[in-house]
């Protein structure tokens, strides 16, 4: 394993435990207190942060970790009982800010650049607090980071030391681990616990076996199999060791072990009163047993396995995904096979088709995560915003598993902070008298929530504030210059103002607001995924945005149709049926032009010949076919010549210059290759509604 490799690991491990520890935080924070589970988490998270921070030589995080270890190793022996009701705010706040502190230390790691030397202050502050805790003075200094950690309740007890060859006479007192069964990275884990057992135990001197663990990943099938082994000089040396291993994560079990020198051959048969000892010794010398009985490493409780695997491996298996689909559609749509009928090949094309398909629902899949983990750091958001503007307000999270490409989820968190801060900063009444008076709870709501409709994730930011000043918005686009004070606007078109470039209704500039950096923000983020943003809003009840984004940007089931010689492809899901009708069923409407019935309503006709200006296709309702289509709250019929057929196609981008003629707005959101070479136009159903509409 390369050291990138384990940098690499290292970065994925601890961002992940970060994201853990501020969620235990900001829940203790809302019972204030931190259970007893809570506790052990903690103490297991910042003691598995110091000792790979320690391996990766990144001294500050280990000895802030260290610290804060220390400080709920107090918290563990007493309980949280010896942290006063006064003093639990400064806890959750440290603890808070220890997230903030290690993730931008994270974000140097990953850019290579050099960390914060400068923790001394910080510092002073767990120590404060664990002053406070001792009932002690208040320390002038940071503490020594020395401080052995005390045996943990945890880990099971040692059985009495077994007698074995294994060993040297310089180092006769072992300690055998084994750790966690399918927990990975055994190797780096046995070598992060010899950085832990240096860290604690300064003076002692010990050895270890397998050598090697820190470079070579191979040596975790042998501490799998054999444990790791770590030997020490004296017993007093093993002994301060064991609290170290017992907390340590993911250890399973430990055995202690006296190294004994071999034996001479014997001369004759041992007599038959000590036949028993070598079966003896053998079952002492086999790990101990966990409560309940389960042997280490038996298969017991199949788990199921889990790797970390590169997104950009994921990004290369799609493209090839999407290449074996084009070259599918190739070989089975060949103009060479035309007039041939092969049955043979149809039957065998047919479970090609099948097995391409669950290719890339396969491939698909494991790009898909749940947006939960962007949902639930916005409680941090609203924790810290409710602080700082004195106001009071409860976050509900709807639809957290819903689940959508890893690439998207990581594009729309900036968007959902920004909507959220906004909802904080300008939805929510500042007075809480103002919300009493109105009728409503004087804790304030934001409603973040996801719903997965098939081909799309809509995600909806909503408060229950003041809602949207009409007044003040139009006003403030007039002085920007992009509203006319001669014309009067409509309610949706003042609404529209809020996404436009610069545009911000805050008159002072705040930690949150009013830099000018807006909505538009927001709108070009959500948009360069594909995806759209609209804005609702009743004044004295709220504001609601709404993000309409694709689940996937790879692959799509669509259909095909023509319009003259141009094809099209339509998303699947956007269809409800296509039927063939005559002139007679279409209605002339003055101001929405052609309409038709479809079922109990009637429905707008968009002519696709005539939107695109294209030079050839059917004229005539008889002559082509309507297909009804509906994305959100739109619902119309396209007219087109025929249809060609359903097809699985790979979304390819549309080349930056000709986005720059602003084709989404005339329905336009991508490009697919078809079997026979030529290219294939795919419709946004939303987008060309709109775009009808003018």
């Amino acid at each position: 394993m390369s050291n990138n490799d384990i940098l690499d690991m290292y970065i994925y491990e601890t961002n992940t435990l970060l994201e853990q520890l501020e969620s235990i935080v900001l829940d203790a924070e809302k019972e204030n207190t931190f259970s007893q589970d809570n506790v052990n988490e903690i103490f297991r998270i910042m003691h598995t942060i110091k000792g790979s921070s320690a391996m990766m030589e990144f001294d500050t995080l280990a000895r802030v970790s260290h610290r804060i270890e220390d400080m709920f190793f107090l918290i563990r022996e007493g309980t949280m009982s010896v942290v006063k009701d006064e003093d639990r705010p400064a806890l959750f706040d440290i603890m808070l800010h220890s997230v903030d502190y290690f993730r931008e230390e994270m974000e140097k790691v990953e850019a290579e650049q050099p960390l914060n030397e400068d923790v001394d202050s910080f510092l002073g502050n767990i120590n404060s607090l664990i002053a406070k805790i001792k009932g002690e003075e208040i320390p002038a200094e940071p503490a020594s980071k020395a401080a052995p950690a005390p045996a943990a309740e945890a880990a099971p007890t040692a059985p009495a030391p077994a007698q074995t060859t294994e060993g040297s006479a310089e180092f006769p007192y072992g300690l055998r681990v084994f750790f966690d069964e399918g927990c990975g990275m055994e190797n780096l884990r046995a070598f992060m616990l010899v950085t832990s057992v240096q860290g604690f135990c300064a003076d002692t001197d010990f050895t270890y076996q397998p050598a090697g663990v820190e470079s070579d990943s191979a040596l975790s099938e042998v501490v799998i199999e054999h444990g790791f082994l770590l030997q020490f000089r004296s017993e007093a040396d093993r002994a301060r060791a064991v609290p170290i291993v017992m907390t340590a994560g993911s250890v399973h079990s430990y055995e202690e072990q006296n190294y004994v020198p071999a034996p001479p051959p014997a001369a004759e048969p041992a007599p038959a009163a000590h036949e028993a000892a070598p079966a003896a010794q053998k079952a002492a010398a086999a790990p101990a047993a966990p409560s309940g009985g389960a042997q280490p490493h038996q298969g017991q409780g199949q788990k199921e396995s889990l790797i970390s695997v590169g997104l950009s491996k994921l990004d290369q298996l799609s493209a090839i995904v999407g290449e074996i689909v084009i070259t599918e559609a190739m070989v089975t749509g060949s103009p060479d096979l035309k007039g041939l009928h092969l049955d043979a090949f149809s039957k065998s094309a047919r479970q090609l088709r099948k097995l391409t398909d669950e290719l890339q629902d396969v491939s698909m899949s494991l790009r898909m995560i749940p947006v939960s983990n962007t949902f639930q750091k916005m409680n941090r958001i609203v924790r810290d915003m409710c602080k700082k503007l004195n106001k009071q307000v409860k976050l509900t999270l709807v639809g957290e598993d819903t689940e959508v490409d890893k690439t998207i989820v990581d594009s729309i968190g900036d968007p959902i902070m920004h909507m959220v801060r906004n909802s904080m900063d300008h939805g929510i009444e500042e007075n809480v008298q103002d919300r009493i008076d109105a009728g409503k709870d004087p804790v304030g709501e934001i409603l973040l929530s996801a719903q997965d409709t098939g081909s799309e994730v809509i995600i909806q930011i909503s408060d229950d504030g003041a809602g949207v000043n009409d007044e003040a918005v139009l006003a403030k686009a007039i002085r920007n210059g992009i509203a006319s004070p001669d014309i009067e606007y409509s309610h949706k078109e003042i609404l529209n103002f809020l996404m436009a470039p610069g545009f911000s209704t805050n008159a002072q500039v705040t930690e949150f607001s009013g830099r000018g950096v807006g909505m538009d923000v927001v709108k070009s983020s959500v948009e360069s995924l594909g995806g759209s943003v609209s804005i609702t809003s009743e004044q004295g009840k709220g504001m609601t945005t709404i993000m309409r984004i694709p689940l996937t940007m790879a692959i799509m089931d669509g259909m095909e149709v023509s319009v003259g010689n141009s094809i099209f492809t339509i998303p699947i899901n956007n269809i409800r049926s296509s039927i063939k009708t005559t002139e007679a069923a279409i209605l002339h409407d003055s101001v929405n032009g052609e309409m038709v019935k479809m079922l109990d309503g009637y429905y707008p006709v968009i002519r696709a010949k005539d939107f695109y200006n294209l030079p050839s296709g059917a004229e005539k309702i008889e002559e082509g076919i309507l297909m009804w289509l509906e994305s959100g709250d739109c619902s119309y019929c396209l007219f087109v010549d025929e249809l060609l057929g359903e097809q699985q196609i790979v979304v390819k981008p549309l080349p930056a210059y000709v986005n720059n003629f602003d084709i989404k707005n005339y329905g336009i959101t991508g490009c697919s290759i078809l079997g026979d070479g030529n290219i294939s136009i795919i419709l946004d159903a939303g987008d060309l509604y709109k775009a009808t509409r003018g």
